[in-house]
């Protein structure tokens, strides 16, 4: 049977910035949320968000450094293609994915090599200014873990009980 809702906080503490996602992930297992709703922090554990999804969610909101061009510290809300993902395996034979974590397409992949597909899936993404070596969130990174709380917690709303 499947489970309702994942959230997962992803990312690398020790990158600056892409240190957001596990940020977000603690402060929600602070607020009480609907008993179908899960909370992870998965850190670089890539594979085991994508076990925990071919177990089975309705909806997952992954929440991550999501680099794309805007101003530091800017919260986007990303639903990406669900693709057969051929790319998983480098045209280079290099490794199957990296010790960083995992992007949507090559969860999606993982999980069509597991035999088991995703459901709806999100991402609550968080434009970086430093994701390179060190710990701590920059000053407008860390400001945007509220509001990233604050979308999330929409998202959930948006679900409603299913009842």
């Amino acid at each position: 049977m499947k489970q309702r809702a994942l959230v997962a906080g992803v990312g690398n503490i020790f990158f600056g910035d892409d240190g957001f996602g596990v940020a977000v992930a603690r402060r929600l297992s602070d607020i009480e949320l609907p008993e179908w709703v899960t909370v992870a922090d998965y850190g670089i554990s890539g594979m085991h968000l994508a076990y925990d999804l071919a177990n089975g969610f309705e909806t997952a909101i992954v929440v991550d450094a999501a680099p794309r061009g805007g101003t530091p510290g800017t919260v986007y809300v990303i639903e990406p293609e669900q693709v057969a993902s051929h790319a998983v395996v480098p045209p280079d034979g290099g490794a199957l994915f990296d010790a960083h974590g995992m992007q949507p397409d090559v969860i999606f992949g993982v999980l069509e090599l597991l035999g088991a597909k995703a459901g709806r899936m999100l991402v609550v993404g968080c434009e970086p200014a430093d994701a390179g070596p060190g710990m701590g969130l920059s000053a407008p990174v860390a400001a945007a873990v509220d509001n990233a709380v604050r979308v999330v917690l929409e998202l959930i709303g948006a679900m409603g009980d299913g009842d």
